[in-house]
């Protein structure tokens, strides 16, 4: 069970891979973006896992700040993400259409 300062700490790194997140997003570094984020939700699972002490006074409120900006960051990450992942699923939707049809008319075939 980790403590709440454990815990704080924890939501810090968490904020800061946030950050990093939406850096590879403004920047279009989906690699990047996928690898934190993977990276993301391992330290939420452990803090699923391992929070069981509720925070209070000072504490509690500096783990809000960062829950918050957290919350905004993944906000403008998707923003972000979203239409070029409506973008790219048109692209590859076009595909498969022209895949289709040049296997159902023939590739070589003059209209």
């Amino acid at each position: 069970m980790m403590n709440s300062q454990e815990v704080v700490s924890l939501y810090e790194t968490i904020a800061e891979i946030t950050d990093q997140m939406l850096s590879a997003a403004r920047t279009g570094n989906w690699q990047q973006l996928s690898a934190l984020e993977k990276i993301c939700a391992q330290h939420v699972e452990t803090i699923k896992c391992n929070e069981r002490e509720v925070a209070q006074g000072v504490v509690r409120e500096r783990k809000v700040k960062i829950i918050q900006k957290i919350l905004a960051d993944d906000r403008e990450i998707r923003n972000i993400t979203e239409p070029w992942m409506a973008k790219l699923s048109m692209q590859i939707s076009s595909a498969n259409t022209k895949r289709k049809l040049a296997k159902t008319y023939g590739a070589n075939r003059s209209s």
